[in-house]
């Protein structure tokens, strides 16, 4: 019962913060505002756009392309083109069950390439981990040029008593632990199972520490990481009241974006006002910049939608042809 409930409200709650920011949306514009944001969607210069496609299909690629170096300290070969599909259809489950797709991704590698679930599912943590650092470097990087920005967003997101929270995640650590060394010796069936299945884990995770190729890896991170920018920041020049942003601006916003994201399905209506909010403390106008968020989050969720669903539809073709 709990299980269920807990599915239903991963599914359920953000439908209906995007169904809340949907009505402020409506409620926050007159029809001439937002005639005016559909004007500069509409005149905007979609080569930028392209181009931020463009981006943004290298860091998918790349992204496809790294996962190689983990798998490989594993005895997992697979073939580039699952990998890439596997990851398009990553983002695109994420749009409808956020965090859905990083089991989904673990799931097609392990029915076409017949790799461990358990191992694959490892190796991606390890990428989120590899992700979360150049993460963290965005955001210092963002914090250095705009401070007070940042920390006040940060404030709505962190719990009134953070030390609490780490106190309780360190007591659920060490219970864990102590659960895992207490069964380790039973040979029940079920147990030997969930053995298998966090020594498969582990050994995904760890990986990132054997790979032979560390100085690739770190390369395709970055790589990764520009374009993520890069598809953000070109956007800006395809309106005329925003080609000018500063870096302070860029890199704000940009964060600002990724929570927004990270907290909705796929920051539908979140982050064009995301983008909207944090552009307007660096003086631009509310309908350009709502323009500029929604050019955005069109042009990369079309990308998603896209990929995601040829994907799905070509996986089981390559691999029967295979």
């Amino acid at each position: 019962m709990k299980q269920k409930l807990k599915k239903a409200l991963k599914i359920s709650l953000p439908i209906f913060l995007g169904a809340g920011l949907l009505l402020y949306l409506f409620n926050s514009y007159t029809s001439e505002q937002r005639a005016i944001i559909y004007e500069n969607i509409q005149s905007a210069d979609y080569t930028w756009v392209y181009l931020s496609i463009l981006f943004g299909t290298l860091s998918h690629l790349s992204r496809a392309h790294r996962w190689k170096y983990l798998l490989e300290p594993l005895n997992c070969k697979s073939s580039f083109q699952n990998r890439a599909m596997a990851v398009f259809v990553c983002y695109f489950s994420n749009l409808g069950i956020p965090r859905s797709g990083e089991v989904l991704r673990a799931t097609t590698l392990a029915s076409y390439e017949k790799i461990p679930f358990e191992k694959a599912f490892g190796t991606i943590v390890a990428e989120r981990i590899a992700d979360l650092i150049m993460t963290m470097i965005i955001i210092s990087l963002a914090l250095f040029v705009q401070f007070d920005t940042i920390i006040n967003l940060l404030k709505t997101k962190i719990p009134n008593n953070p030390i609490q929270l780490i106190g309780i995640g360190l007591f659920g650590l060490l219970l864990f632990v102590f659960l895992f060394k207490k069964i380790q010796k039973s040979n029940h069936k079920i147990i030997v199972k969930i053995k298998s299945f966090i020594l498969g884990l582990k050994e995904g995770v760890t990986s990132i520490l054997k790979m032979k190729q560390k100085w690739a890896f770190i390369f395709h991170t970055v790589f990764i990481w520009t374009m993520y920018v890069l598809m953000f920041y070109v956007v800006f020049f395809s309106i005329e009241e925003t080609k000018t942003p500063s870096i302070a601006a860029v890199l704000t916003s940009f964060v600002t974006g990724s929570f927004a994201v990270a907290t909705t399905n796929g920051g539908f209506l979140a982050y064009p006002i995301a983008i909207e909010e944090t552009l307007s403390l660096f003086g631009f106008a509310s309908e350009p910049s709502q323009a500029v968020g929604w050019i955005m989050w069109s042009a990369q969720t079309a990308l998603t939608i896209v990929l995601g669903a040829i994907s799905f539809f070509y996986l089981p073709i390559y691999n029967r042809r295979k």
